[in-house]
């Protein structure tokens, strides 16, 4: 569910496959690009490109996946997913390499992580974000509580959860989601145009400059460890429950 290539460069491309399910997060998709990322530590590229197949980035957690465990089983699965989920969110954030994220389509749920952990965001005009967590009865996950909050301000991340607001690609650009948008039909072209650019510069440079400005991997890494604790109260609730179900029977 993971693909890997290695462009011209120095830069490396992984794209999220598993487009017939808009590249929901389950943990056959997370393993292989968690494994994908810490290989990358050992030998990191010049810059790294977060891309997706298909229509949507990713949908976040895999609703039906959730709801196909048996409830019993659920507070399992949901730890082994949402741990998964805040490695690689970790280990992009880790890479001692640019990380620029391709974004066509939607962004929601704890999805919404691995976009804010990439250094650039070059998203198409049919990009969206979204957090879902309250129709469906979860609790935040992926960075909403911190990486969301210090991208837009805390009440703005706030009142994006509360209501379950849908964030446009121009009003995305605007808050700072989106650093460039392009047309959908040049979106990877114009993604590796800026992977490009981005390598230009002098390596120890850029490295002590991610250093400096990326947020603080330790507040990150505490603030994800108490989403995963919420996440796991929350997940074996009649609320979760019923909230799966009536979102599944609507879709």
């Amino acid at each position: 569910m993971i693909t890997r290539v290695d462009a011209p460069d120095g830069v490396v491309r992984i794209i999220l496959n598993r487009p017939e399910r808009h590249n929901a997060l389950v943990p056959e998709l997370l393993e292989p690009l968690l494994l994908t990322l810490q290989q990358l530590q050992q030998a990191p590229p010049r810059v790294l490109i977060l891309a997706a197949e298909g229509r949507s980035f990713s949908t976040g957690g895999d609703v039906a996946a959730f709801y196909a465990v048996p409830a019993s089983e659920r507070g399992e699965y949901a730890a082994t997913l949402v741990g998964l989920l805040h490695e690689s969110i970790l280990a992009l954030l880790s890479l001692p390499c640019p990380t620029l994220a391709e974004v066509q389509g939607a962004v929601t749920g704890g999805s919404v992580g691995l976009v804010l952990a990439c250094d650039l965001v070059v998203a198409a005009p049919q990009a969206s974000f979204a957090p879902w967590y309250t129709v469906v009865g979860f609790s935040p996950d992926g960075g909403w509580s911190c990486l969301m909050a210090d991208r837009v301000g805390r009440n703005k991340a706030l009142e994006i959860q509360l209501l379950n607001l849908c964030i446009k690609a121009e009003e995305a650009q605007q808050l700072g989601l989106i650093h460039q948008m392009v047309p959908q039909e040049t979106l990877a072209a114009s993604a590796m145009q800026l992977a490009a650019r981005v390598s230009c510069g002098v390596t120890g440079s850029i490295r002590h400059t991610l250093a400096l400005t990326r947020p603080d991997l330790h507040q990150v890494a505490k603030a994800l460890e108490q989403e995963k604790i919420h996440f796991l109260q929350q997940i074996v609730t009649s609320e979760a429950e019923e909230g799966m179900r009536q979102f599944l029977a609507k879709r």
